[in-house]
């Protein structure tokens, strides 16, 4: 799955840059949210699959779609569209696997110590960040960030990082077509109510129109719920250091449609991202068994 997941997760700032000039951030999410559920509700009326069965699981589904959708991906649209450059919001957005390291690392062992992370996944976060850094850092225009869409750019990280934590931590395995379901609605529910503060007009441009179907499709109907799989089998700081990979693949993607230079700092970088998120994931070694 991580290898469907990474490619399908970074072209998120692909399809901003296509979408973004032709219509408003969160009319643009709102539109996404509502298409997206149109077309888990009618897999799930073909499929007929089960639906949570207490009101507790709807709650917990209800708080990761208002932060892993409303939060996550309202914070990164609305700082692009205030200024922030694609690198700057990706450099901001790939703190996350350090500071859910930083929270697991506080918890105590018998709540957090299945999800401990080690010395060496330490060193693999600090590694991820390192290169990281070297594949954004030519794009960190200078007077870009302001108060107002760096505020917006800590929305998007604390919700990404928490909606993981909490789902990991509270949703049980339940089907994903209906966890999607849950999740897209109740970020609808809190972005529709923002969306006439907007003053701009949707523009239907085949620009617009593409980013929306990929969006819908691709992006929340695939990413999301890969996203929603790989958090539910996996350890936390292993899912997130994965986010380290999403940044260099959108390079290779933007060099590949829009001619955007690949230098070889960058590729250092990415050398340095695939060796520490090989040290994060990595199984810890078994230990011998005592002799019979």
């Amino acid at each position: 799955m991580p290898a469907i997941f990474i490619p399908v997760w970074s072209t998120g700032f692909i399809v901003a840059r296509y979408g973004m000039p032709h219509a408003p951030p969160l009319t643009f999410l709102g539109w996404r949210y509502a298409l997206s559920m149109l077309c888990f509700l009618a897999w799930i009326a073909w499929s007929r699959p089960a639906w949570p069965r207490d009101r507790a699981q709807w709650f917990h589904l209800a708080v990761t779609g208002v932060l892993m959708h409303g939060g996550y991906l309202g914070g990164v649209w609305a700082a692009v569209k205030a200024g922030m450059g694609a690198g700057t919001i990706a450099l901001l957005v790939g703190l996350q696997p350090v500071l859910t390291a930083v929270w697991l690392s506080r918890q105590s062992a018998p709540a957090g110590g299945a999800h401990a992370v080690s010395r060496r996944q330490w060193a693999g976060l600090v590694l991820g960040f390192l290169g990281l850094l070297l594949v954004v850092w030519h794009k960190l225009g200078a007077g870009e960030i302001t108060r107002f869409n760096l505020l917006l750019a800590l929305v998007a990280l604390l919700s990404i990082t928490a909606g993981t934590l909490y789902q990991k931590r509270h949703v049980l395995p339940c089907d994903v077509r209906t966890a999607n379901t849950v999740q897209l609605g109740a970020a609808l529910l809190v972005t529709l109510p923002f969306v006439p503060f907007e003053q701009e007009a949707v523009v239907l441009h085949p620009h617009f129109i593409g980013a929306l179907a990929w969006s819908v499709v691709g992006l929340t109907v695939g990413g999301s719920s890969l996203l929603y799989m790989l958090i539910q089998r996996g350890a936390a700081a292993q899912v997130t250091s994965l986010m380290y990979l999403v940044p260099p693949c959108t390079a290779l993607l933007a060099w590949l449609l829009f001619g955007e230079p690949i230098t070889l700092v960058m590729v250092a970088g990415m050398v340095l991202i695939a060796l520490a998120v090989g040290l994060v994931v990595r199984a810890p070694a078994t230990p011998p068994r005592a002799a019979a």
